[in-house]
This record gives C-alpha cells, structure tokens and sequence, in this order.
C-alpha cells in the first residue's frame, strides 16, 4: 500500500493513528479556545470583508499543507466569523445550541460512515434508528402499528407527509397508483389546508409534487394564532361546493414566529368527518413530549396520520437531525421501491431492514445516535427541564416587555419565540419610520456582534424577535439586554429625525 495513503484513512497502523489524533487533538483545542476567547455571538466583520478572507484561504494547490497552517487559517477566518450558536445571546431563529453528547456522536457517525440505505451498509445502526423510531412512536401516543424513519428536518418530513398523503388520495378518489402511473388529470382538482401561520414547506411541497401552489388554501388564524376550526370547515364546504377535493389538513404545533399549537384534537375530528389526511408540523413543538409542564398541549397528536419532528430545534442535536413518523406503518408502502442490488424483495421474506423502502432518501445519516447518546446521558427528565426553563424564560421576557410603554409585545408565548417592536417616544403613529427603526436596531445589534435577534413581519410590520432556545440563558441576561435595545433605539430615533440614514448600518 502507498504510504502516503495510509495517513489519511482510518486504519490499524501508526501512521494513520498518529494522523487521526493530531487532526482531533488540534480540533478539541481549538474548538476550547474560541469558546473560552469570545464573549459575543458574532465577530461584527462585515459580509463583504468575509467573503474577501474566505476567498483568500480557498486557493488549492496541488501539494498539501502543514497542518498548523491550515487550522490556523480555519480558526482565524471560519470558526471566528461564524455565529457562535452556544452563546446565549444568540436569539434570532430556530437554530439550537448542540447538546455534547450529540457533538460526540457526530464524530463516530462520520469516522463509521454509516449509510442507512441498506442493512448491510449499517448492520447494528439500522436496528438503533428503528428502536429510537419505537420509542418515540410510543411516546407520542401510536400503537405498534406505527412506524417512521429519520430525515434530514423539518422540509423533508413535511414533504413525505404531503407525498404520503397525495398518492392515498389519488389512490382512493382515482384508483390511480401515482408511483407507477404518475399524477391522474383529476388531481388539479386535490387541495390542502393550513393555517395562514404555516411553514412554508407546504407550498414548497405541493409544488414540487405537481399539485402546486394554488393547491394549498391557508385558512385564518385566532386571536391565539391557532387554525381557525370555523373557518376551516367553511372552506371545506366550500372547495366541495366548487367541485374541488380537499384531501389534507396541515396542523402545526409550533409555528415559526408564535410558536403556536393548533387545536390537534378538533383539528383530528374535522379530519375524521371529511375523510382528510391529518399531518402535524410538529418540527418545533415536537421536543413537549418530554415536557413536564406542557406535555398537555401535543394532547391526541396521536390522531394524527403523520407527524413531523425535528431534533435540530429544540432537542438540541446538532444539524441535521429530524424524524417522519406514521400511524400506520403500512403507509410507506406508497413510496417502497425494490432495487435488486440494494433492497430485493426478499430481503422482507428474510425479515432483513432496508430503511430505504420508507425514505425519499437513499444514503442516509446515522442520526438516530445523536439521541441515542443524548437521553442515555443527559436522561429525558432533564432534558424535558431545559424545555420548560426555556418556555418560562421566554413568559418572563414578555412581561418585561410588557412592563415598558417603550415596547409593543405581539404573543403571550406558548413555547419560546417572543414577538416584540421598539416603540419611539415620539412618531409612534408613523408606522414606516417604527419599521425602519426596528429594522435599524436589528442590524445594528447584528453588526455589534453583541445581541443577534430574528425580524419578521405580522400585520404589514416589522417585528423583531427573540428565539430562545438556550437553557443557559437567564432573565438578568434579559433585562440587560432590553435596557441595551431601548438606549440604542433612543438614539437612532434621536439621529434619524436629523438624518434618516446615519445610523443605517451596511453588511
């Protein structure tokens, strides 16, 4: 064997260990002093003088370089312009600090390399991803005819919950096998609803699986931010009146902004009386199964035929990690494909596991490690505490909030999302000029490096917003950074009545 290869692959000889361990060793330590160096969530560099230095360091040469070379760039230009997830005051979206025993897991997973396609690419993982599926189909309420399977988040779960219940519809109302035949004439006549506060992915989805996005009919919410179940039944009616064929309600328990939860139960009854497939975006609310103090609001999520769950939120796994789950296991037989050289079909009569057969994808992640490790270490009572922390934390921010005739709160919180604007003393009525302001602010804050909040818009206006997921936050940490916000709003208020572009900040 060439020795020059022997050092660059895993491998039972010298110099591949000696590799492996400096590449590691110098990784740890890295990794410990840019924890241990920052004090903020971003540097503040500007996006154009990263791409600048990231430019500089992507010049690849025919020979390899000196390993302190290279990390010494990695450190310096990536890892020190990156956003510092961990930090607390990293609030801005859905994007959760990584518990340490899913980072651990994320090195066995790349140095085993796992492809969960097959058996016999991943003998003992495909037996873990299918008990880790068991448990949690128990834990939400299924019986043991219920099955799932690991994907890559939130897009992909909600895509397979559409496709599922696309080719059912197009089997039962058309006697058509979409899988072998294709899409009927007929199905431009399908529709879904959700709630106008649903992930975009449904739309995504329904134009990508041909039904397109005229197919989906948002349905109003409440003053709660819930599925309006009146105005979802009016609207059944009335696609059935127009001769259309709703065939798929959408749930979600946990939207994006509110971090609101969806009626599930009448939700499920409406399902049952219009012979609808019930699919609940539980991407976000999904980690309350764990809850000790709002398990109650994912009541008879178990009615639902398929679920979303992502453990790239507030599970705390490092990305990607999500999982699709189906009342009846009998379900993915709408997607299975046979491959002679990978998954024949007497593998089955052999009682051999391809989770290929109920994936839209084909190499897979060994992710189902990351909660493997996660609940045997941490346990899932303390990780159903960090849940509730964040959620109380999130309740006690928006009384702070609320406390301020400075700040307009938008959302009593469910989970932890906390919508809010920055109110100026004066031209409070001028709507375009507040927008403007809170926008200013978020950027500001962005470039300072210091506080990294999410904006969105509700209502035609703009809203900051934080996402607080991490249970290391703490309501000092708050009140020190509502008290920073409202003096810098001040000021850019103060500046822009002056000038209405000084304070504008430029990535």
């Amino acid at each position: 064997m060439n020795a020059n290869f022997n050092q660059w692959f895993l491998q039972p000889n010298d110099q591949s260990e000696k590799t492996f361990f400096e590449l590691m060793n110098t990784t740890l330590t890295l990794i410990a002093e840019e924890t241990k160096r920052t004090n903020k969530p971003f540097s503040g560099e500007t996006r154009k003088n990263i791409q600048s230095i990231v430019k500089k360091i992507t010049n690849f040469t025919g020979i390899g370089q000196e390993l302190d070379v290279v990390m010494k760039e990695i450190q310096e230009v990536i890892v020190r312009n990156s956003l510092q997830i961990s930090h607390p005051a990293a609030m801005a979206h859905l994007h959760c600090p990584p518990l340490l025993p899913s980072v651990a897991a994320e090195i066995l997973i790349s140095a085993s390399n796992q492809s969960m396609d097959s058996w016999d690419q991943s003998p003992a993982a495909t037996y873990v991803e299918e008990e880790v599926i068991k448990y949690f189909t128990k834990n939400i309420g299924y019986s043991s005819e219920a099955d799932g399977v690991f994907t890559s988040g939130g897009t992909q779960s909600n895509y397979m919950g559409l496709l599922l219940a696309r080719n059912k519809a197009c089997q039962t109302l058309f006697s058509v096998q979409v899988q072998e035949d294709g899409l009927p004439a007929e199905a431009n006549k399908l529709r879904i609803l959700c709630s106008e506060h649903a992930h975009f992915t449904v739309q995504q989805s329904a134009a990508q699986l041909g039904l397109g996005i005229n197919s989906v009919i948002k349905v109003k919410t409440n003053e709660s931010q819930q599925m309006c179940l009146k105005d979802a039944k009016y609207k059944v009616n009335e696609l059935l009146k127009q001769g259309l064929l709703p065939f798929m309600i959408v749930a979600t328990a946990g939207t994006t902004d509110f971090g609101s939860i969806d009626d599930l139960t009448e939700l499920a009854n409406l399902a049952n009386e219009y012979h609808l497939w019930l699919h609940v975006d539980a991407a976000y609310g999904g980690a309350l199964l764990f809850s000790h103090n709002y398990s109650h609001l994912l009541k008879n999520i178990c009615l639902a035929d398929s679920i979303t769950i992502d453990f790239h939120k507030l599970y705390y796994q490092s990305i990607s990690c999500g999982a699709f789950f189906v009342k009846r296991k009998q379900s993915f037989q709408h997607i299975a494909y046979h491959a002679d050289y990978l998954n024949p079909e007497e593998d089955q009569k052999d009682g051999i596991i391809n989770l290929v057969e109920k994936s839209v994808q084909t190499t897979k992640r060994f992710d189902a490690l990351k909660l493997l490790m996660t609940f045997k270490l941490v346990g899932t009572n303390v990780f159903g505490e960090m849940v509730d922390y964040t959620i109380q934390l999130a309740k006690n921010t928006a009384q702070l909030l609320n406390r301020d005739t400075q700040f307009e709160v938008l959302n009593e919180p469910t989970l932890n999302a906390v919508l809010f604007r920055y109110l100026p003393i004066n031209k409070v009525e001028d709507h375009s000029f507040v927008d403007e302001l809170n926008l200013e602010l978020q950027r500001y804050f962005y470039q300072s490096g210091d506080l990294i909040m999410a904006k969105t818009k509700q209502n035609g206006k703009v809203y900051l917003k934080f996402t607080m997921l991490n249970p290391l936050n703490s309501i000092s940490n708050m009140e020190a950074h509502i008290k920073k916000i409202k003096q810098i709003g001040e000021k850019i208020a103060s500046e822009k009545g002056e000038n209405s572009y000084e304070y504008s900040v430029h990535f």
